[in-house]
């Protein structure tokens, strides 16, 4: 099992200097962002390593002698959203995520699967959360249309490619859960297609990620290193809290794709994301990890830090301690 970083959160720095902090925090691998709804700002060449072996090698070479290895490709975005300035534009970036990763021989590319629009000519993604009634069943209808025939092209990719495609269970996408995925696989009958397991979008959904990976077996592909604290608020706003504020133009803010944006999370929240160990302990991911091992002895399991309430480093390094006690932990 490698142990690394989502390099989104050192986009601060160039990529020697996010390495040296990687191996600083003795762990060995990268997941590079490339591309959705995050430049690949650590693949500059990304367009010369598609076609010239030189630069391939010369970006390789970035990472000899650095004890840090690349550990997978991330490309999350909405491949499938309804307005083409941003559904088209992510496709391709996942398609060209699919095609970088085989040109650096790696296997893994994680992404989302995605959501369109809930029907013919809708200009924004629709969200199913509670399909109790006839309407929200035609909405998923169509989205299941739009998703298949997509979905069934990037598997067609991979296995040509020798590249899988790890999606994340990502609320407000198709597929969140693991009867998305099951009908994903079912519909497009993938070969190449699974799951990147992030717990933490698996808490706040009151799931059990462990629970969650055996029950996937071989459809977890990639894992990250994530926490979520459930906080008092949820007794009274339930985990679906909505009270998000629009950031004005002149705040700071960041771009999903076209005039869409992420909003300021709620002040006092129903829940947070949070470093490992802040919302569930060490004991936990041990448990987690030894799952992910059943799965896969060699899985890449990466800390996505995004817990505002410490620095870039400072949060992967309390990451970092607690996932190196929980391999130590779990034997793996």
């Amino acid at each position: 099992m490698k142990l690394g970083v989502y390099n989104a959160i050192l986009h601060d720095r160039s990529l020697p200097e996010a390495l040296e902090v990687i191996s600083g925090l003795g762990l060995q691998g990268i997941e590079l962002n490339s591309g959705g709804f995050l430049p690949a700002t650590h693949i500059p060449t990304f367009d010369d390593i598609l076609v010239s072996d030189t630069a391939r090698d010369d970006f390789l070479g970035l990472f000899e002698g650095t004890g840090v290895e690349i550990a997978g490709l991330n490309c999350n975005g909405n491949p499938l959203h309804p307005n083409p300035v941003v559904g088209e534009k992510h496709a391709e970036d996942v398609r060209r995520s699919v095609r970088l990763a085989h040109r650096l021989g790696q296997h893994r590319v994680v992404t989302m699967s995605g959501l369109p629009g809930g029907e013919p000519g809708a200009t924004r993604p629709n969200w199913v959360v509670n399909a109790w009634n006839s309407a929200a069943l035609d909405v998923l209808d169509h989205q299941w249309e739009v998703a298949t025939p997509f979905w069934t092209e990037l598997d067609a990719l991979g296995r040509e490619l020798d590249v899988k495609i790890a999606l994340e269970l990502h609320p407000q996408n198709l597929v969140f859960n693991p009867a998305g995925m099951r009908e994903l696989v079912e519909r497009t009958g993938s070969t190449h297609l699974g799951v990147e397991l992030d717990a933490s979008h698996l808490f706040w959904q009151q799931m059990d990620p462990v629970a969650v990976v055996r029950d996937l077996g071989p459809l977890v592909l990639h894992a990250a290193a994530k926490d979520v604290r459930v906080n008092p608020a949820a007794a009274i706003y339930g985990v679906l809290d909505n009270r998000f504020r629009r950031l004005d133009p002149s705040e700071d803010r960041t771009n999903l794709g076209g005039d869409e944006w992420v909003n300021e999370w709620p002040k006092d929240s129903a829940w947070d994301f949070v470093a490992l160990g802040r919302g569930h302990d060490t004991a936990f991911w041990a448990e987690f990890l030894r799952a992910l091992a059943e799965v896969d002895p060699d899985m890449l399991v990466n800390i996505e830090h995004e817990d505002v309430s410490l620095g870039r480093v400072e949060g992967l390094e309390v990451a970092a301690g607690v996932l190196r006690a929980a391999a130590r932990d779990a034997g793996v």
